[in-house]
This record gives C-alpha cells, structure tokens and sequence, in this order.
C-alpha cells in the first residue's frame, strides 16, 4: 500500500496512516484503510487493531485543495466511499484502538470515532468537527456516531460551535478515552488493544453487533439522505469561498 502501512505482531495490528505531513484523506487513503480492515477482519493473526498516524497529524481530514478540482459527481463518489469506510470501521468485529498522535479534524475526527477507544495525545494537539467553521456541513452517520459516544447535547455543542479542542477538553466532553504523553501514545494504545483482545472474540463480535446495529441502521439511511445535501453545500458558492483559504502543507 502507498499510505497505509501496517505491522502485525503478538495478535494486535498496528495500521498507520503515512500521507504528507498531515495525512489528509483522498480517495486512494479511504480505498486502502477500507481493504486493510477487510483483510483484518478475517485475519485469524489479528485480534486487534490499533490506528495511528505520523508526525504532527491523525488526519487533516479530506485533501481540500485536491478535491476543489475535481467534479460533483468524482467527489460524490469520494464522499460515498469515506461514508462507507467509517461505517466499516464503526461495525468492525474486532477491537481498534484510535492512537491520536496529533491533530484529528473534520473527516480525521470521523475516522476517530468510529474506533472503540480513543487515546490521544496531550499538549496543543486538537480534536474536533470544525465543518461549519468553513461552511461545511457533516454526514448523517457521522452525527449518529457522535451522538452515540457523546450525547445529543454535548454532539449538538461539537457541531454548532466548530470548535477544536484539546485533548483534555475532548476527554471531559466524552470524545477521547484517555490522555497520554506524546512517547507513550502508542504504548498505551497497544495496552488497551490487547486488554481488548483478551475477550473471547465470538462474544466480543457478538456483544459489539448489538450495541453497534441499532445505530448502524440509522447511519446508513442518514448517510444516502444527507451526502447529496453535503455535496450541494460543499459547490456552494460561499463554502467554495471558504475552501480555497485552505491550506495544506507537505
């Protein structure tokens, strides 16, 4: 793979996001992290999976500038793609371990959430679902998950403010699990991905389809409603203002 790299050993996978400095997410990252968790998830070698990335970044979120050139109907299938990837994750039937070793934002912060834990590093780094903040909206399922971790009040703060919070901040609000020093990011994800594999995994699949289904169904009907909303807002004239102040370095 060219920006997913992964690593098995003693039953845990770790998979890394390796694109750039910040990691941002195109069509080529969505379509290799969702093959990688295909494979893992009939992996008799892996009981567990831990999700970081590289350097300063989780994940950007999307490549903006990438997709300001491309076609309605190229980014429709792209946003279809990534809707899909993070319900993926979300139903996943063994464990993952989110390692935030830096900045999680917009779509980076989705593919957060949709892991079981979140370990995020603690310092300056932020977390959060700033769309509105650039005049875009969310998906349907990506608001289902949230509310899912967090709550309708606190998810209806996240998405109304577009604020970016620390990790601390993430952790009170019930977004992050647990907050590290930045050279034990990893070390604790490790640990938690195998307290995690340590439970039988039929009950672990089965406990996690029934917690998991109910909100599944519903992201899926969201997602096919409101991706052609978030396109349609996405080409406005005004979002497309705001998106071209985006900046995206290495």
């Amino acid at each position: 793979m060219e920006f997913v790299q992964v690593s098995i050993e003693d039953g845990i996978a770790e998979v890394r996001l390796e694109r750039g400095k910040v990691n941002a997410l195109n069509g080529r990252v969505v379509e290799e992290l969702a093959a990688c968790f295909s494979e893992q998830a009939d992996d008799p070698r892996v009981r567990a999976s831990v999700l970081a990335g590289s350097g300063k970044f989780f994940s950007f979120g999307f490549d903006v500038p990438e997709f300001l050139d491309v076609s309605r109907e190229e980014f429709t299938v792209f946003v279809t793609g990534f809707t899909a990837l993070y319900r993926q994750l979300f139903a996943h039937p063994k464990p993952i371990v989110a390692a935030l070793n830096g900045h999680a934002v917009a779509g980076g912060c989705m593919v957060a959430t949709a892991c079981d834990v979140r370990i995020m590093v603690d310092g300056k780094v932020k977390i959060g679902l700033n769309e509105i903040a650039f005049g875009s909206s969310v998906f349907g399922g990506s608001v289902a998950m949230l509310v899912f971790w967090v709550g309708e009040r606190r998810a209806q703060q996240i998405l109304y403010s577009g604020d970016l919070y620390s990790s601390r901040e993430a952790q009170a609000l019930g977004l992050v699990d647990e907050v590290v020093p930045e050279d034990q990011v990893l070390v604790a994800a490790h640990r938690v991905a195998r307290q995690q594999a340590s439970r039988e995994p039929a009950a672990f699949r089965d406990i996690k389809r029934l917690l998991r289904q109910p909100v599944l169904d519903v992201m899926l009907a969201r997602d096919a409603q409101s991706i052609p909303e978030f396109v349609a807002i996405w080409y406005s004239a005004e979002t497309r203002r705001h998106l071209r102040e985006i900046k995206i370095h290495g």
